[in-house]
């Protein structure tokens, strides 16, 4: 995985105005966002990865991985439901799964078109999907598109990132916060990576 060709401008633009996001970006320089160029996947892991924390996800994708060889939309289609509960996934993940991988497979998930969508209009497209929220949603912007200025609030781990760093970990409120993310556009995508990079080791990677 590359890192988006923006990567560079919106670190030394985030490093200049917010003093939290300059140690950061010092503390993990060399590292940065990247795409792994599969749409399916992307979505694949961010189901998976709803509602859990980031190293139970990767725990139950590398099981996926074991048992499939491949996560394509062929084998998900294919695989028994007794298969992927044996890796660790819900019924209702298992369906939500299927449903997606359907729809690859039948092209009726035209990854195409949603490029040319600006980022509002493809989450409310995307949302329309059985098992895609809006923090999928948001996943796949920034993981899939790399998209620069995503803020996925709903996500737990942002949540407490910013309580931590900018409030010494007492808790904010979601219009506080979004206060806090709206100076770092149009670079929120970058400014969000960097803050989960500093809760948990495991890179966040869909």
């Amino acid at each position: 995985m590359t890192a988006p060709d923006y990567w560079a401008t919106a670190t030394s633009e985030l490093a200049a105005r917010d003093a939290v996001l300059k140690t950061l970006i010092l503390r993990f320089d060399g590292l940065a966002l990247g795409s792994r160029g599969d749409a399916f996947s992307t979505l694949a892991r961010s189901i998976v990865g709803q509602q859990i924390s980031v190293k139970a996800a990767q725990s139950v994708w590398d099981a996926l991985c074991a048992r499939l060889g491949a996560v394509t939309p062929e084998a998900v289609k294919a695989a028994r439901a007794t298969r992927l509960r044996a890796c660790g996934l819900s019924r209702q993940k298992i369906d939500y799964l299927r449903d997606i991988a359907s729809r690859f497979a039948d092209g009726t998930a035209d990854v195409g078109r949603w490029r040319e969508l600006d980022d509002e209009t493809l989450i409310t497209e995307l949302t329309q999907l059985k098992g895609i929220g809006r923090w999928t949603a948001e996943m796949f912007l920034i993981f899939y598109l790399t998209r620069p200025d995503v803020l996925p609030l709903a996500d737990i781990g942002l949540q407490r990132a910013i309580c931590l760093h900018y409030n010494r970990g007492r808790a904010l409120t979601l219009p506080r916060m979004r206060g806090i993310g709206a100076k770092w556009a149009p670079w929120r995508s970058v400014a969000t990576w960097y803050l989960w990079r500093s809760l948990d080791p495991v890179p966040v990677e869909y």
